[in-house]
């Protein structure tokens, strides 16, 4: 079997070739790479009290509101 190329494949292409064929190493890969390479390299802290973790609910709320 011919190997497709990964690199050509859309986010979404992508993610279905890897969950139609589990066993692809090469495609997972490829997936991973992809995603990774995208993803925001901020970190943030644990958050280490009831008032922050009430703070990071109420910002993850916003964001998903900006996002609709």
């Amino acid at each position: 079997m011919i190997e497709p190329d990964f690199s050509s494949m859309s986010k979404t292409e992508l993610r279905a070739f890897v969950i139609a064929h589990p066993d692809n190493k090469a495609a997972f890969r490829a997936f991973v790479d992809r995603f990774t390479s995208e993803a925001s390299p901020e970190t943030f802290d644990i958050p280490k009290s009831n008032a922050e973790i009430e703070e990071v609910e109420i910002l993850i709320k916003q964001k998903l509101e900006q996002l609709r």
